[in-house]
């Protein structure tokens, strides 16, 4: 329960009791991120589903809304420096990571988060009425970084480094186990392994490994990505 508490208090803005936890529980909470994910998903359909009362363009506005609220923006702004150090990188991996490390948003950021917002607002229009499977895509979403950090190497002593040590081997096989269990309800989910692959060979590629931006980032354009399967596939 202590690291579900951890994983709720630092993947969103909840409200959570106060605990005590080592450095070892902090990183072990990873485990429970996908737990987190059904958490943002329920908040995000009741949002989603009392603006559908209105106009289905105000329901997927207030989906977006509380998608962005509840999680505080955290793996958007992995995203916009992500955008950044690419951007600004001109295939210099050194200079990569020191961009992504500043803390100020660039232009290759604001325009990134800018298309982030309004595919996923778009697409979440395109997917009402919103239904159960909206609820799973951030779990969904959520099992990428249990296997980036068994699959890829850290590339600073930050958050990437941190967790990496804790994740056992079991831990994204059982929740992939699941995530293939859901698919037979909601097909969708069958694409989330499919799109955590290609994001952790991109990642190799291009930045060697991964960090706390990759991960955050790599959150959003895996939801990004099962929001397009679910237009495609039509609402569940």
């Amino acid at each position: 329960m202590r690291r579900i508490l951890l994983a709720l208090g630092f993947l969103t803005r909840l409200p959570v009791p106060a605990v005590t936890a080592s450095t070892a529980d902090f990183a072990a909470a990873i485990r429970c991120y996908p737990l987190v994910g059904l958490v943002i998903g329920l908040c995000v359909a009741l949002a989603g589903g009392a603006g559908a009362l209105i106009d289905p363009w105000a329901g997927a506005l207030a989906a977006l809304a509380m998608w962005v609220g509840v999680t505080g923006a955290l793996h958007l702004d992995g995203l916009a420096d992500l955008a950044d150090g690419l951007g600004a990188a001109h295939g210099d991996r050194t200079r990569l990571l020191a961009v992504m490390a500043d803390p100020h948003v660039g232009s290759f950021g604001v325009v990134t988060l800018g298309l982030q917002l309004l595919a996923k607002l778009v697409l979440l229009h395109a997917c009402a009425p919103i239904g159960w499977a909206i609820v799973l895509i951030p779990a969904a979403a959520r099992i990428g970084p249990l296997g980036w950090a068994r699959w890829l190497p850290p590339v600073t002593q930050g958050l990437g480094a941190t967790v990496a040590r804790a994740v056992r081997r079991r831990d994204p096989i059982g929740w992939g186990l699941l995530l293939a269990g859901g698919g037979v309800v909601f097909p969708v989910l069958l694409a989330a392994p499919v799109l955590i692959l290609a994001y952790a060979l991109w990642l190799r590629r291009k930045l060697g490994g991964i960090n706390g931006d990759a991960h955050g980032a790599g959150i959003e354009l895996v939801e990004t990505g099962l929001l397009v399967v679910l237009a495609v596939l039509g609402p569940r």
